[in-house]
């Protein structure tokens, strides 16, 4: 059980515009309880006989005494009360009904009659409290393994319990900083100090080594950043001596040196970064494979920490560098907002037509809308991008699987012309709780309809948001040991309907996974037998954890806790070494591969404890998680830092106006003769025009003073200085 007390601010850079109440961060005020201390009459909501005068003294040489003919009454009562108790426990628990329904599981758990009135969770209430410390065992389990087998290692395989350094001698500290702020969060002080300890005596990055610039920031980067937050910030979460083993810079120290040293892999002819970077010579290095091209997620998830770093320390060149990235990228010129997976950083330009949102693709789309978030949605070309992204995916990419209509995020390998691959990899799940968090900004439901934020075009996206997490539970519900397959295809119509035509309705949520396995619902999943392993992947858990957080709705706690069971049935290793990842999910026992990944306890294992944990606890209107799932605090832009470019002009189809005069035209509303749009193309009509043109270049427009966001569907026009600039 936690012994901290919970933080009661959020940081605000001694900003006074920023504003957090206590109550979002004190405890919820219910009193903590567990349902193995509880009375279980109390449980049930029921009293018992003699539960009212509970409170008066019960002295073993002298017992209540009833005259006879209440006695009679009262026992009568008392029985008839315990056989209608045990008929209503019975019918509750499914033993009227087949064992294939059974809600507990008793054969495969072990747990009979007896065990579920002795278990943790009680009988009726949901023990979310028990819950989370289950998920603190099973961190507690994680790292005794590591400490004990593979202490200061990259890599930790728990079944041949040894270690594997990356990068020799001393490693990268792969494992322990990409866990520092789960540690933190979990109040595991003295695996913290450990840990830190660690950090300050052993770790450097002076290393004549390449390593990959996207993972390094990600996890080491942005866990040092992370661990430094909350250290700061909240420091009942981490109650360690910052007097000693590198004081209380520690973390940002390491950060900062790491950071210099990363941004050598941004000095290419395009400012898009090197897949790698030596440490030592901070010289960046071309991927060895796809042509020497870096992947589009890898480029474009680097802003929340450089940006965030550049905030901490006032330098402002980590900011530029991550801004370039993004302005290199959208300048390529992608249809309807989807990028190709693949960017050279010599040329700047995309070197393959493959649409994905999976693997290469995926957290390009996430930090669109999070580096929004992160400025307190003072950069609203951020906002823009992605609303323009959504409108593509909507667009080309959401299918519906068949014969039950579940909505899939599919791929277009060849371009979004060419054919649909009905395919998602298990990162894709990523996808419902970054539109979750989009449409309502992080708030809950009822938070932002209270603001009047919750629009028709948000409770449009949020019902996306839970279409394709029903999607992604579904690819656990469909294997034999509950767990998911690295990836999953989907029989669809043919030819496929897309959501643009219209959506079709999906199975319920109550009937929509039948555990019969010859179910109409199973026949939508296909899994490929080169991809039944299972990583322990967090992508989906951290969707459940967003849907739980901004809906309410416990349905996403409960499939939350089907998961976690079935990774602690299915993927723990013997002889309490941890956990590992397993080779068949179809398969009982699955084989293991023999690795625990980093971020099960950097992130499956975090998002986990949060699932079923306050709500509380790093307010998602409050901070922003990057794809590792470091939290970092929402900040305001201040003096220094300001949205460093502005997006090419654009015509109404989203392609940019490369002619000067084309421009000119537009901010005049007259008639473009530019061959790439096609002659008799206006731009702008109906919007504005000449000097009262408004430009969506940085996705806001100017009213009395104050910003505000373009509507999504207005394209990009031109203001009256950028045409001076054209011009010249």
């Amino acid at each position: 059980m936690s012994t901290f007390s919970m933080p009661r601010n959020v940081p605000s850079f001694n900003d006074p515009q920023r504003r957090y109440e206590d109550a979002i961060w004190s405890s919820s005020g219910r009193s903590r309880h567990t349902s193995h201390t509880s009375n279980f009459s109390e449980k049930l909501g029921i009293q018992l006989p003699g539960a009212r005068n509970r409170e008066l003294p019960m002295y073993k040489d002298k017992p209540y005494n009833y005259p006879e003919g209440r006695r009679k009454g009262r026992k009568r009562l008392v029985l008839g009360l315990l056989a209608a108790f045990v008929v209503w426990y019975l019918w509750w628990t499914g033993w009227f009904v087949s064992r294939r329904d059974d809600p507990f599981k008793r054969e495969e758990t072990g747990q009979g009659l007896w065990g579920m009135f002795s278990s943790k969770e009680g009988v009726k209430t949901k023990d979310w409290e028990s819950r989370r410390e289950q998920v603190k065992e099973a961190m507690k389990l994680s790292w005794g393994g590591y400490e004990k087998y593979a202490w200061g290692y990259d890599e930790f395989h728990p079944v041949s319990k040894r270690g594997r350094q990356m990068v020799p001698p001393t490693g990268l500290g792969w494992i322990i900083v990409d866990a520092l702020d789960t540690l933190m969060l979990m109040n595991m002080t003295k695996e913290l100090q450990h840990a830190r300890e660690w950090v300050s005596t052993t770790l450097t990055y002076d290393l004549d080594h390449d390593v990959n610039t996207f993972e390094t920031t990600i996890r080491m980067l942005g866990g040092l950043l992370a661990a430094h937050y909350i250290q700061t910030d909240f420091p009942n979460y981490c109650p360690v001596d910052l007097g000693k083993d590198g004081g209380e810079d520690l973390y940002l120290e390491k950060a900062s040196d790491l950071a210099d040293r990363l941004l050598g892999a941004f000095e290419s002819k395009s400012g898009i970064p090197y897949a790698s970077i030596n440490l030592k010579t901070m010289k960046g290095i071309q991927s060895h494979a796809d042509g020497g091209a870096s992947s589009l997620a890898e480029a474009t998830s680097l802003q929340l920490e450089m940006k965030y770093l550049s905030k901490l320390t006032g330098e402002k060149m980590y900011w530029d560098k991550a801004e370039k990235v993004m302005q290199a990228v959208d300048d390529a010129n992608a249809k309807d907002g989807l990028m190709p997976i693949f960017i050279h950083p010599d040329s700047g330009q995309f070197t393959t037509q493959n649409i994905r949102l999976g693997s290469r693709g995926d957290s390009y789309y996430e930090y669109l809308i999070k580096q929004y978030y992160q400025t307190s949605e003072q950069e609203p070309v951020y906002l823009t991008m992605w609303e323009e992204s959504l409108a593509g995916i909507k667009k080309h990419l959401i299918t519906y699987s068949s014969p039950s209509n579940f909505t899939v995020l599919a791929e277009r390998p060849a371009g979004l012309d060419n054919a649909l691959e009905p395919k998602m990899d298990h990162l894709v799940c990523f996808m419902p709780g970054t539109i979750a968090l989009s449409a309502t900004g992080g708030r809950t439901t009822k938070e932002a309809a209270r603001a009047g934020k919750l629009t028709p075009k948000a409770v449009e996206d949020l019902d996306l948001a839970k279409e394709l997490m029903k999607t992604c539970v579904g690819m656990y519900k469909v294997t034999e040991t509950g767990l998911a397959p690295e990836i999953t295809y989907f029989n669809i119509h043919s030819p496929p309907h897309m959501l643009s035509q219209g959506a079709l309705s999906s199975p319920s949520r109550a009937d929509g996974f039948d555990k019969d396995p010859e179910a109409k619902w199973r026949k939508d999943f296909v899994i490929k037998p080169a991809d039944t392993h299972n990583l322990q992947r967090p992508e989906t858990v951290e969707s459940l954890f967003y849907m739980w957080r901004i809906t309410g709705d416990e349905i996403y706690r409960e499939w939350g806790w089907e998961i976690f069971e079935a990774f602690i049935k299915h993927t723990t290793v013997p002889d309490g070494a941890g956990f590992s990842s397993i080779g068949n999910v179809n398969h009982i026992p699955s084989p293991t591969r023999d690795n625990m990944e980093s971020f099960w306890p950097a992130e499956t294992l975090k998002y986990f404890y949060l699932l079923f944990g306050p709500d509380n606890i790093l307010p998602l209107d409050k901070v922003v998680f990057n794809t590792e799932a470091h939290a970092f605090p929402r900040f305001e832009l201040g003096r220094n830092f300001l949205t460093g470019w502005k997006r090419k002009l654009r015509d109404r189809d989203g392609n940019t106006i490369i002619d000067k005069s084309a421009a000119v035209d537009a901010a005049k509303g007259t008639v473009v003769k530019d061959e790439k749009v096609g002659d008799g193309h206006k731009i702008g009509a109906g919007h504005a025009s000449g000097a009262e043109a408004i430009s969506n270049v940085n996705g806001m427009k100017m009213q009395k003073g104050k910003p505000e966001v373009a509507k999504s569907e207005m394209k990009t026009i031109v203001k009256k200085e950028d045409v001076a600039s054209v011009k010249s």
